[in-house]
Formats: structure tokens, C-alpha cells, sequence
């Protein structure tokens, strides 16, 4: 037993040694970690993402623009400050030497042409940058049909009203509206007389822009229900009051619907069969699908809680109900109950957006691979109100100038 014992000393005091030696040499490198991490943020310079750009330094940048700052001892960095404004950061764009950051798309009430980085110990770095406001982003339009004299409602962003430098709306025909009410993301506006179509422009302190979708447009109209009209087996029912109509006749869809696809086609579906309706063989538009888009005025009148819009493309020779259920044409949607909290009603009329990218679902909601085919499938058209229905509706949507027009 002694002599185990004997064997065994020098062996333990051998593993102490070892134990201690490697402790030695490791904590040296743990102590270099820690002086590094708990050093104040030092900003060398800041950068844009671009690989191929990488050596482009940049002083200011415009809001909502994602750049690199580069330094040293970033990894302590819990806060990104821009003037006023506070970054989204990801810990995962963080070292010891890079933050990788958005600059924020909100206008800062204090500038002081600084960035901020703070700690974990709330030490504050300030580094001199400055951020650009772009010019106005014009989205879209409530309603691209307003009659002269009422209100229109634009959207998008950096809507900015300088007392000095006002905030304009020019109306096709360079035609000033009266500006009602600014936000940042919306403007109210007046619809001056004589307006025509085309594209508007708003001009801000920071620029002007000129709206890529056209105010009242004409262009490829469809079915406007007064010149234009559907054809097939249900043309549609047209109407012009009750409500009154955005630019005349409109089509009226009303049905009840109690339960999942149930089949009202004769009071919730129009269609426009090209070769019932004597038009040219082939599509009824021109361009590559992924850079169009059907638009179409819509006036929902009662809570709509049930059934979905479907927007059937098909074939030039359609001369049946068939397309409606056919999985093998991909259509488009209209549902906004659907995100809207199960109910949907507007208030007055509205333009309604579906990409033809969108046109990819079959009748039952399923994507399964499907893609618009184009231009075999796109000589005729269906609008038809059905799909689940999770609260019994009575159906009252009006549609008005149904148009496939570039985006």
C-alpha cells in the first residue's frame, strides 16, 4: 500500500504542474480578451456593404441605408445612434471590429450630424456622420379614380411640409392640389379641375418624384362598364347609383353566402370571354407577366367576412363555367377579410393591386407550382366571389375599370 502511495505522489504533483502551466498560459490570452472587450468603441471609419465597393468610405449616407462601421473594441456595443434616431441591431453583425447597421427610416427631430454608439456600460462614442433625407417615395393611391374637387389620399414615404419650402402635389397637366393634411407616409390633397391622366409628382424640401402609376388611367382598360363590357354567360350587372359610381357604370356583385363554396355565380361572378366578346385572338396584354399588374376600382358596401375574389385568366375560347374550379389555371386573390381581423368593408371607392407574379394559386388557394401561362391562357377573363367561408355574408362589392397595366 505504501509503496502505491510512494508511486502515486509523483504523479499528482506532476498533473498539478501541468494543470498550472496550462492555466498559466491560457489566462494570459483570457486577460487580453477581456482588456479588449471591455475598451471603449473606437470608430475608424464607416463603409458601405458592397463587396465590390468595400473601399468606398462614406460620411453620410441616406435613411434607410445599411453600412459598416468599422473600428475597434465594437463587440461591447449594445446601441447604434443616428442624430436622434435609434438602429435596429443584430448581435450577429457584431465583432470586435464591425457593426453592420440600417440607418433609420425616421426623420430626426435633433440633428446633430453625429452617430452614437453605446455600451453595455452606457459609455457613448460619438462619430461625426451625417444622414440624407431621400426625396418623397410615392407608393400609391387610395383610389387612382377622385373626382375634381374631393379629396385624394397618397402613400409612401418621406412626406416631408417645410414651412418655408411647402410640400406640392402636381396633377397630370402640372396641376396643383391643395394640400389638406401631410403625415409622414400619407398626404390628403384636392383634386384640381381639368386634371387628365398620367402620373403625379410630389415635390419636397429633399426632391421630387414622379408616381410610376398613372392618376385615372386609361391605359389597357378591360371593362370600364360603359364603353367596355363583359361577355360570356354572365356579362356582369351593371349599375350606376346606390352607390353612386367612380367613373359611371360599374359591375354590382351581390349574393349571400352562408357556407364554404357556396356557389352564387350568378349574382358573384362577371366575365369578360374574349371570343364571346369579338376580341382579337390572343392575351388581353402585352409584357412579360412579372412586370404587370390588374387593377380595378372596388366599392365594398357590406361587411365582407366570406369568399374570396378569384381572378381567373384563361384561354381566348372560353365558352364555360369551368375555368372557376379548373386547378390547372393559376389565378390571382382577393381576400382582405382575410387579414383585416375576418371582416371587410371600405369606405367609398378603392384601388385594388394584384401582381400577375400573384396569379399562382389554383382554385382552392393552393399554390402546387402553378404560374400564369402566358400568352396561351390570358385571352379572357373571370371574376367569380368564392372560397371559405368562415361568417355567413351578404356579399355587396362594385368593380369598376378593370385594367392589366405595367407596375
Amino acid at each position: 500500500m505504501n509503496n502505491i502511495l510512494k508511486l502515486k505522489k509523483p504523479v499528482l504533483w506532476l498533473m498539478l504542474f501541468m494543470t498550472t502551466l496550462i492555466s498559466g498560459l491560457i489566462l494570459p490570452g483570457c486577460d487580453d480578451k477581456d482588456s479588449l472587450d471591455e475598451g471603449d468603441p473606437v470608430v475608424r471609419y464607416v463603409r458601405v456593404t458592397n463587396p465590390d465597393k468595400s473601399d468606398s468610405l462614406v460620411t453620410h449616407a441616406f435613411m434607410g441605408t445599411t453600412v459598416a462601421i468599422i473600428g475597434e473594441n465594437l463587440i461591447n456595443v449594445k446601441e447604434v445612434w443616428f442624430n436622434d434616431q435609434k438602429a435596429k441591431l443584430n448581435m450577429a453583425f457584431i465583432t470586435h471590429t464591425s457593426i453592420i447597421v440600417t440607418i433609420p427610416n425616421e426623420i430626426p427631430e435633433e440633428v446633430s450630424n453625429e452617430m452614437t454608439l453605446v455600451t453595455g456600460k452606457n459609455v457613448e462614442v460619438k462619430h461625426p456622420f451625417g444622414v440624407d433625407v431621400p426625396a418623397p417615395f410615392v407608393e400609391s393611391m387610395l383610389c387612382e379614380y377622385v373626382k375634381a374637387g374631393e379629396t385624394a389620399v397618397i402613400r409612401g414615404n418621406f412626406f416631408l411640409d417645410d414651412p418655408n419650402i411647402p410640400l406640392e402635389v402636381l396633377f397630370p397637366g402640372n396641376l396643383k392640389g391643395e394640400v389638406l393634411d401631410v403625415t409622414l407616409r400619407e398626404i390628403k390633397v384636392k383634386v384640381p379641375q381639368n386634371v387628365g391622366v398620367g402620373p403625379i409628382v410630389v415635390k419636397s424640401l429633399y426632391g421630387s418624384t414622379r408616381s410610376t402609376f398613372y392618376f385615372k388611367d386609361d391605359r389597357n382598360i378591360l371593362l370600364d362598364f360603359d364603353t367596355k363590357f363583359g361577355a360570356g354567360w354572365r356579362p356582369g350587372k351593371t349599375q350606376g347609383s346606390n352607390p353612386a359610381g367612380i367613373s359611371g357604370n360599374y359591375v354590382a356583385m351581390r349574393g349571400q353566402l352562408n357556407g364554404d363554396w357556396d356557389w352564387v355565380e350568378d349574382d358573384l361572378a362577371f366575365e369578360l370571354w374574349g371570343q364571346a366578346a369579338g376580341r382579337p385572338a390572343g392575351p388581353l396584354f402585352q409584357g412579360d407577366p412579372e412586370n404587370m399588374v390588374m387593377k380595378f376600382e372596388a366599392y365594398v358596401v357590406n361587411p365582407w367576412s366570406g369568399g374570396w375574389m378569384q381572378l381567373i385568366l384563361s384561354p381566348h375560347s372560353t365558352n364555360n363555367n369551368s375555368v372557376n374550379s379548373n386547378p390547372t389555371l393559376a389565378r390571382g386573390f382577393w381576400r382582405p377579410w382575410e387579414t383585416s381581423g375576418g371582416t371587410f368593408k371600405t369606405d367609398g371607392w378603392i384601388t385594388v393591386t394584384v401582381p400577375l407574379a400573384d396569379f399562382k394559386y389554383s382554385h382552392n388557394g393552393s399554390a402546387n407550382n402553378l404560374k400564369l401561362v402566358y400568352p396561351d391562357n390570358c385571352g379572357s377573363l373571370t371574376f367569380f366571389v368564392w372560397g371559405p367561408v368562415p361568417n355567413p355574408c351578404n356579399v355587396f362589392i362594385c368593380v369598376d375599370n378593370v385594367r392589366i397595366v405595367p407596375r
